[in-house]
């Protein structure tokens, strides 16, 4: 009885992984492709991109707004992916120090594009990184993870633009040539 219920637990362990490296595969598969896409596009919202060929499912790069108060500098974000990437979102980190409302000390970010009751499978990483500068750049107050920052932007906007201006000079990275 006990060689047949750890036969069974063996044979579910090796149907878990295999399940598991077929996700693998399926999310590295779509990851190369996306990948591929950003850097021959001539988006300029994402570039230097850092991966590890045998673990696509980590990327980190530089957020490059165009806009005051953060087109002063340069911001790394880092990507976690899932395994089960596209069909859970991706999660999304500021390395970089950034002050804004929307993101929090430890560099996570309120992104409702990536939110899970928002996902969509067919939701791309570009579209991803065009959602965050779009918040980036146009902040939104009314759902803050700085209550403060928020305040500060919607009471006054010019403290708020000279803060965040000198915030991005002192911990952004240095712009890419071309930007």
């Amino acid at each position: 009885m006990a060689a047949e219920i750890s036969a069974k637990r063996s044979e579910e362990q090796g149907e878990k992984s295999r399940d598991h490296s077929r996700a693998m595969a399926s999310s590295s598969r779509r990851l190369k492709k996306e990948l591929a896409d950003i850097q021959s596009s001539d988006s300029k919202t994402f570039c230097n991109i850092e991966f590890d060929e045998n673990n696509l499912l980590h990327w980190t790069g530089l957020l490059v707004p165009d806009k005051e108060p953060y087109n002063k500098g340069a911001f790394k974000v880092s990507i976690d992916f899932p395994v089960e990437y596209p069909f859970k979102p991706p999660k999304i980190t500021f390395l970089t120090k950034i002050y804004h409302p929307n993101v929090d000390e430890k560099g996570q970010v309120c992104l409702p594009i990536v939110a899970p009751d928002n996902w969509k499978p067919a939701t791309k990483t570009e579209q991803v990184m065009n959602a965050l500068l779009g918040l980036i750049t146009e902040p939104e107050p009314d759902h803050p993870l700085r209550a403060d920052l928020a305040e500060e932007f919607t009471k006054d906007r010019k403290k708020f633009n000279k803060n965040a201006e000198e915030y991005t000079k002192k911990y952004g990275f240095k712009r890419p040539d071309g930007y």
